[in-house]
């Protein structure tokens, strides 16, 4: 299967979807016109399910272009460092539905942080024109060198900067977009200040999805909704989640044992109320699995508490908790609270951002609940 096809089966399944924004029927052209491959280096990194392995694209070019066009929803990891990815090539879906977010017209001024393998760069500078301008920054400095000589073979103006993307890029002030290409906690206020008012900015927010903020008119807040579901990396020097669910449970005997009466599926399959969940205890980590008696999960906090929740043969669960915290008390709280609220979908949430304060809302930003932000590092 040739380069065209992969792209063309790719292209096919995302208008199988409906994938494609109605509205930005641009970005469908750009992609088209600047191929995922095109940016891609010539070693990938695939999970065989215990680390990850490269794919040379000399030694197995089809496995190698496989990965970049397997689906809509899967990144391709492009660096690797102690075993973990460090920058990757964002699924197609997901970079397709940011830049739908973006509202993007010719002749912009875009600041973008994280310039990766500048395949995303190229998509904005095919949007912007000769009369716009694409800014873009990168904290490795051998990713940007990299990613500007691909931007040039490409024939794309795109200027890369090396430097650390919390800053923006003050050169180039003032943006009418920004855009970040990796996740953050809280959107740093650099970026809102280097926007225009009534600018936008489109960031990858809590892991778990992308809003786009609306600058205001005096420049002193920028607010908006979630946009999207899905999870993105973390900028290149966070802290990770703390201690694992292992290191946090140790050894000792819990403290609290009891019933639970709530069914967990939820917390396996219903987004909306994982996305709640992630809003109102952002340091909180869930994994769930299933067996033989039912939904499975384990919560830490990556410090000193810790929840297994236990399916039984009964069809109940078991509550076994450790540390200062009551994990399970504290999620069941949360989400009695987002069911009190209706069970809002995730897209009801939204972020306000000031220069001294951060929150989260749902339903409205002036009178809705609302939730401070918080880093969960």
């Amino acid at each position: 299967m040739t380069f065209d096809d992969q792209r063309a089966a790719l292209a096919a399944v995302m208008d199988r979807r409906g994938a494609w924004p109605a509205r930005s029927t641009w970005i469908r052209r750009a992609v088209a016109a600047v191929p995922r491959d095109t940016f891609a280096p010539d070693r990938l990194w695939r999970w065989d399910g215990h680390a990850y392995v490269p794919l040379d694209r000399s030694a197995d070019p089809e496995r190698w272009a496989a990965e970049l066009y397997e689906s809509p929803d899967l990144a391709a990891a492009t660096q690797i460092t102690d075993g973990v990815p460090t920058s990757s090539l964002s699924a197609q879906g997901v970079v397709v539905d940011m830049l739908d977010s973006l509202l993007l017209e010719p002749g912009h001024r875009v600041l973008e942080l994280g310039t990766g393998t500048g395949w995303n760069a190229a998509l904005l500078a095919q949007r912007v024109g000769a009369a716009g301008r694409v800014v873009s920054v990168e904290v490795d400095a051998g990713l940007a060198e990299r990613a500007a000589d691909r931007l040039k073979e490409a024939a794309t103006e795109v200027t890369v900067h090396v430097g650390d993307g919390t800053e923006g890029c003050p050169s180039g002030v003032p943006y009418d977009r920004v855009i970040s290409t990796y996740a953050v906690d809280e959107v740093p206020w650099a970026w809102v200040e280097q926007t225009r008012s009534g600018g936008r900015i489109v960031t990858p927010w809590g892991h778990l999805g992308h809003v786009a903020l609306t600058v205001a008119d005096d420049g002193r807040s920028a607010t908006g909704r979630v946009q999207g579901l899905a999870t993105f990396m973390p900028a290149r020097g966070t802290a990770g989640p703390g201690r694992s669910y292992a290191e946090v449970r140790g050894d000792d005997p819990p403290a609290d044992e009891r019933p639970v009466a709530r069914d967990l599926a939820p917390l396996r399959d219903n987004w909306h109320l994982i996305f709640a969940l992630r809003v109102a205890l952002p340091d909180v980590r869930i994994t769930t699995a299933i067996d033989q008696d039912g939904v499975n999960a384990w919560l830490h906090d990556g410090t000193s508490s810790w929840t297994a929740l236990t399916a039984t043969s009964d069809h109940g669960t078991i509550a076994h908790q450790g540390g200062p915290r009551r994990l399970a008390d504290e999620v069941e709280q949360a989400w009695s609270a987002w069911l009190a609220l209706g069970g809002p979908s995730l897209y009801d949430y939204g972020l306000t951002v000031e220069p001294e304060r951060q929150y989260a809302w749902c339903g409205d930003a002036a009178t809705g609940p609302r939730w401070p932000v918080r880093s969960s590092s």
